[in-house]
């Protein structure tokens, strides 16, 4: 049984490594959308029939509020469509019987609901998340800021708390760019493509799946399969959970927020080469962002950005050790960026 299973990854690894030389970046995160929509299909299909579940808001200006929805249908934000339109706007997370839970995530219980801002007493949670949605979106652009002809594998994404002054996203790119060194340019680059998803206010599609799902969606990166094995056994269910933006598709250890719209301003301050691995060259990309109704003005930007460009450190054991690669091309250093 142990020999079968160790053959079924060599063969899945194997396998992403070929689908990896057939399809281009673009590709691959269609790919990934489908089989996302697919499973997104599967499982609201699960509840074909109307069933009314009783929703009590928690919070200030809503305690006792009761609303009817509708069972594995409505979600939090179906909810503050029922209330004003600052709900609507200022909602970023959301805590179901006193749980984290995605203003997208279906609700499938009766449950007390209280919903969370940037505002609150207490943004701890808010925070966290909305610092998880950032590192999330500097992979998004990270995924597609490289022509097609050069692959880039993105890492787990870093567990930081906001106090570390940047958020992270750990990536291995093509080994004929282990000489990029990023320009100012570079990085204006990647800023520009994040305020452009942040202006056009998409959501984070939040969805749990199966293991087995998650590894065919992932079929092409080795990297993302591991991390998949890995985020299936810590958890409780057994599920793991993705989230979509556009077209692209993450694993996330924690809920994100609502839209890339909660940006208020938003920059990618540094590319730090942190240290050979497994995969090859790994590097950390970084950046500074605040949410809505929270701005900076110049100088006091100019201050976090600073910070925002030291290395953070992360310790070892919060990244995925993945096999030795199968092959290497050869070293050369052309331009990176599109």
């Amino acid at each position: 049984m142990a020999a079968r299973t160790v053959c079924q990854m060599l063969q899945r690894r194997l396998a992403s490594s070929a689908a990896a030389a057939r399809l281009s970046s673009a590709e691959l995160r269609s790919h990934r959308s489908a089989l996302f929509s697919k499973e997104q299909a599967r499982q609201r299909a699960l509840f074909p029939r109307t069933e009314k579940i009783e929703v009590t808001l928690r919070g200030p200006g809503l305690q006792g509020t009761l609303l009817v929805m509708n069972r594995g249908v409505s979600t939090p934000h179906s909810c503050t469509r029922h209330l004003t339109e600052w709900h609507v706007m200022s909602s970023a997370l959301a805590l179901v019987d006193g749980q984290p839970w995605h203003m997208h995530r279906p609700l499938t219980r009766s449950c007390d609901l209280t919903l969370l801002t940037f505002k609150d007493e207490d943004p701890q949670i808010v925070n966290q998340a909305y610092w998880r949605s950032c590192a999330a979106l500097l992979g998004h652009v990270l995924d597609g800021a490289f022509k097609d002809e050069f692959s880039v594998e993105l890492l787990k994404i870093p567990e930081v708390p906001v106090t570390a002054g940047a958020f992270c996203c750990d990536l291995v790119l093509d080994s004929r760019l282990d000489s990029w060194t990023p320009t100012e340019e570079s990085l204006r680059s990647f800023t520009r493509d994040a305020l452009q998803l942040v202006q056009k206010d998409l959501p984070w599609e939040p969805l749990d799946v199966s293991p087995s799902v998650a590894l065919e969606i992932f079929s092409h990166s080795r990297c993302k399969q591991e991390e998949v094995e890995e985020r299936a056994a810590q958890s409780q269910n057994g599920t793991v959970s993705l989230y979509r933006c556009g077209d692209h598709v993450t694993l996330s250890g924690g809920p994100l927020v609502s839209r890339t719209g909660l940006c208020s301003q938003y920059e990618v301050t540094c590319i730090h080469t942190v240290g050979e691995s497994a995969w090859g060259v790994r590097r950390r990309a970084q950046g500074l962002s605040l949410p809505m109704n929270l701005t900076a003005n110049h100088t006091v930007w100019r201050k976090l950005r600073k910070r925002a460009e030291r290395l953070v450190e992360i310790p070892s054991s919060s990244t995925v050790t993945p096999p030795p690669p199968i092959a290497e091309a050869p070293p050369t250093a052309p331009p990176p960026l599109q």
